[in-house]
């Protein structure tokens, strides 16, 4: 029995051998060594052996033909392939001989390829290169023969389109930085030859100005004569000169009127020809110049005139002087004539305007720190303001700085009409009467235009023609001051009987009656700006709940005023309010307009309700007070217009308005007929539209009914009236 289980265990370890992956095959070996019958497991070993080795055989035995056959096959293929090895071998020398004159051309077409683009490349470079060697001789010899004008041509070309057409050569980088140093060689030849120009007319300008002076004198001998001599000997010259002009280098002939500033015949000789502008001063450097810096976009250059240390001394220094200033203008005149935009008309008249300390004023009132500054304007200005002088630093003055800077340069004027009569031998009284008449007419003249020119000016806002106002009433309340300061220096009482009493008082006033009126002007313009924007829709559907919203243009509106007017809290009178009540009668007057523009055909209830809303917010700012002074609801019968208007067609009430019409006691008072008729015509006509199907239904044709029945007896009582 054990024998039959041994057998069976060994039998078990050969299948697991011949199965088994040989790596796991150790504990398998070594079951059969701990086993006490090895050697009949080895005897059944070497018999399974023996049977696999006689199933192998057979297995050889049944492909060795096929094998054989195999061995046979391969050993004539490699006889074949020797063959064919050397077919191919004798092929490649043969097409290695032939070929070889092929590649010995083909080379040669190569180096000729290679050798054609570099011609190429060669000849587009040079294409490129020698204009711009062409243009920079032609530069220099520009520059050599000093014909810097079209050197600077010659430089633009060159540089905008000759330099980037060449490429990156060294050649052309040291021409590309010598570029900028001809154009600045250029421009001071330019501007040197101008200021030898500016010194000849520096030179010549006190003998032009003394020949325009004399032909202004002739001229004026002459229209105010009866004589009947003609005038066309003084005319001679002018037309010789126009004719000479025509050929001046970059100018333009001149007309009779334009070129007679510059020349004129002697009183004494009328034939003689007396030197010219154009005959004392060349102008060729200002056309050259002007047309060099034209090209490199600079245009200023100018002439100042300054009087001698010892014109004061006498009277020809004086003479000299202002024939210099005339000389001047007329070189100024000369050259607006003959060129295009060097200098235009409103330069010349700049010359002419007086600048003063109100062109460097910021017109905000002045704030101080310290007792020390505050004194310190004090002692300039005599401001006079207790509740002011009360309030704890720092504080801010009601004025801006031009009252203080003009009131010294007044004071300044009068010290300097004094010394000027020190040498006159006059007495106290006409030393007196003197500096009033000349206090009077710079008060007058000067300073009235000075006012009124910077309150005309673009820039000038709300604001500043608010300080404008606050200025000019602390400038007028000082004239008394000033009354008093010449009364002290001239020691003449100012109650003597004959005394020139200063109206610098009105200068103020006509100066701030101006500013007054520029403020409205202003404020109703800026009002037009947001008034532009409005955009209403003519044909809204009235809405059927909740409230209505006020228009964002008019909301934005409101807060511009609101924050104007806490500007004109510090203004005198009743400027802010009529300033406050002519801004709420222009917002109720163009709202009116839009209503009534004929461009507005069709109005709609809807609409009407938003207007109404409007409205409404204008009456809430106008009830607010904006600004102080206005007794109960002063402001709101700016509105009452169209406030009555609106009522009228929201409440629908017109059964009172015809029945109470041309009443005192009429509830509609303001409303007129003919507005009421063109807006219910409006109305009329966005019911046909939008109500295509009206007809069926009942309320629409009530309503359209009812809207033609008001109007026939708005053109009846319009009738009516009208006989």
């Amino acid at each position: 029995m054990a024998s039959v289980e041994a057998a069976a265990e060994h039998e078990r370890i050969l299948r697991e051998i011949e199965s088994t992956d040989t790596n796991c095959i150790g504990p398998t070996l070594r079951s059969v060594y701990d086993g006490q019958e090895h050697g009949l497991f080895m005897e059944k070993l070497d018999a399974r052996i023996r049977n696999h080795d006689r199933e192998i055989e057979k297995m050889c035995n049944h492909h060795f033909q096929g094998f054989v056959d195999s061995i046979t096959e391969l050993l004539k293929v490699r006889g074949e392939a020797q063959k064919l090895k050397s077919q191919v071998t004798e092929t490649n020398r043969r097409l290695q001989d032939d070929g070889k004159e092929l590649l010995n051309s083909m080379e040669e077409l190569k180096q000729c390829r290679v050798q054609q683009r570099n011609i190429a490349t060669t000849i587009d470079k040079l294409t490129h290169c020698l204009p711009v060697l062409e243009m920079y001789s032609r530069l220099q010899e520009q520059m050599r023969a000093k014909r810097y004008y079209p050197a600077l041509r010659t430089l633009e070309q060159l540089e905008q389109t000759c330099l980037p057409r060449a490429g990156q050569y060294r050649f052309c980088s040291i021409m590309a930085e010598n570029i900028p140093k001809l154009r600045t060689q250029i421009r001071d030849t330019a501007m040197s030859q101008l200021r030898d120009f500016l010194e000849s007319i520096r030179k010549h300008s006190d003998k032009i100005g003394e020949t325009a002076i004399k032909q202004a004198q002739l001229q004026r001998s002459l229209d105010s004569s009866v004589s009947t001599q003609p005038r066309a000997l003084i005319g001679r010259r002018v037309r010789k000169e126009a004719a000479a002009g025509a050929g001046t280098d970059g100018g333009s002939p001149l007309s009779e009127q334009d070129s007679g500033i510059l020349d004129v015949e002697d009183e004494e000789e009328e034939e003689e020809d007396v030197p010219g502008a154009q005959d004392l001063v060349d102008f060729s450097p200002v056309y050259r110049c002007l047309h060099i810096y034209t090209v490199l976009g600079l245009r200023d250059a100018r002439l100042v005139l300054q009087p001698h240390s010892n014109m004061h001394e006498t009277l020809e220094g004086y003479r000299r002087y202002f024939n210099q200033i005339v000389g001047f203008f007329v070189v100024e005149d000369h050259v607006l004539h003959t060129t295009q935009s060097l200098v235009n008309r409103a330069y010349v008249e700049e010359l002419w305007e007086t600048h003063s300390v109100l062109d460097q004023d910021n017109y905000s009132p002045i704030p101080v720190s310290s007792e020390q500054e505050y004194r310190h304007y004090t002692s300039q200005f005599p401001l006079q303001d207790p509740e002011l002088e009360k309030l704890p630093f720092p504080k801010k003055l009601p004025f801006s700085e031009f009252v203080p800077k003009v009131y010294c340069q007044l004071k300044e004027f009068i010290y300097a009409c004094l010394k000027y009569s020190e040498d006159l031998h006059l007495s106290s009284t006409e030393v007196d009467d003197m500096i009033r008449k000349s206090t009077n007419l710079l008060l007058s003249r000067t300073l009235s235009h000075c006012l009124q020119y910077a309150i005309k000016k673009k820039n000038v806002g709300l604001a500043e023609l608010v300080q404008v106002i606050i200025n000019t009433t602390h400038l007028e309340h000082c004239c008394h001051f000033l009354e008093e300061f010449i009364s002290n220096i001239t020691n003449v009482p100012p109650d003597t009987v004959n005394a020139t009493k200063l109206y610098g008082t009105s200068t103020f006033k006509d100066a701030r009656h101006a500013a007054e009126a520029e403020i409205y002007t202003s404020l109703n313009a800026k009002i037009d700006q947001f008034l532009q924007l409005a955009d209403y829709d003519w044909t809204a559907p009235v809405q059927g709940g909740g409230t209505l919203a006020p228009s964002d243009y008019l909301t934005d509106l409101i807060a511009f005023l609101r924050s104007t007017f806490s500007v004109f809290t510090n203004l005198p009178g009743k400027v802010a309010q009529t300033a406050c009540m002519s801004a709420c009668k222009h917002i109720s007057t163009s709202l009116m307009q839009l209503l009534l523009d004929p461009e507005v055909r069709q109005i709609s209830m809807g609409a009407m309700h938003q207007l109404n809303t409007d409205i409404k917010e204008c009456e809430s700012f106008a009830r607010a007070g904006p600004v102080a002074g206005f007794q109960g609801d002063t402001l709101l019968l700016a509105f009452s217009d169209l406030r009555q208007l609106l009522d009228l067609f929201t409440q629908w009430d017109w059964s009172a308005y015809l029945a109470d019409y041309g009443k005192p006691s009429c509830k509609y008072l303001r409303v007129n007929p003919h507005t009421a008729l063109a807006l219910l015509e409006k109305m009329r006509e966005t019911g046909r539209k939008n109500n295509v199907f009206a007809q069926f239904r009942k309320t629409d044709r009530d309503r359209q009914k009812l809207i033609d029945t008001i109007i026939k007896q708005l053109r009846n009582l319009i009738t009516q009236h009208q006989s």
